[in-house]
């Protein structure tokens, strides 16, 4: 996957229990405080997992350490790249994302991956326009690498979570 200068700005975790993951990683990288969003909707109008519609919902947590997103995600009901990763792994680390600076580096960084072999598995639209997808990486050592393009009024969010921090 050549994608150079690629920082990633997040590390996510797929958990069934929000609050003993959200405790033992505020222990390990000193995340202060949590920011909750629940059930939180993937409907099949916006959002695609392994080619067909997808319509799941997902408790998400979100932190930081330091610069780095802290994102940790509870499957709640709805088959998903969530459930799925459960079901066979367990509890664990899921995904690392990059950012697209905007919406046509966000389709150029898809059209590279899949062109140097990392097919999308998951990808859709959040409310607030924050779009994303995620590829299939396990040659990395990460089941996926995670792109999204994060709009101002979603930027403006992550701010506020991070100033929480402090």
């Amino acid at each position: 996957m050549a994608m150079p200068d690629q920082t990633p700005v997040q590390i996510a975790w797929v958990t069934a229990d929000l609050d003993a993951t959200e405790q033992a990683l505020s222990a390990l990288l000193g995340a202060r405080r949590w920011i909750r969003m629940p059930a939180v909707h993937f409907g099949p109008e916006t959002c695609t997992h392994r080619g067909r519609p997808a319509d799941f919902v997902a408790d998400i947590s979100l932190s930081y350490a330091g610069d780095t997103q802290l994102e940790l995600i509870a499957p709640v009901r709805g088959q998903s790249i969530y459930t799925e990763f459960l079901d066979r792994h367990g509890s664990g680390l899921h995904h690392i994302c990059i950012e697209a600076s905007d919406p046509e580096a966000f389709e150029a960084k898809l059209r590279d991956a899949e062109g140097d072999g990392a097919p999308v598995v998951c990808q859709g639209e959040m409310p607030g326009g924050m779009r994303f997808a995620y590829l299939s990486a396990a040659g990395a050592g990460v089941p996926y690498l995670e792109i999204a393009y994060i709009p101002p009024e979603i930027r403006a969010f992550f701010d506020y979570v991070k100033q929480e921090q402090k």
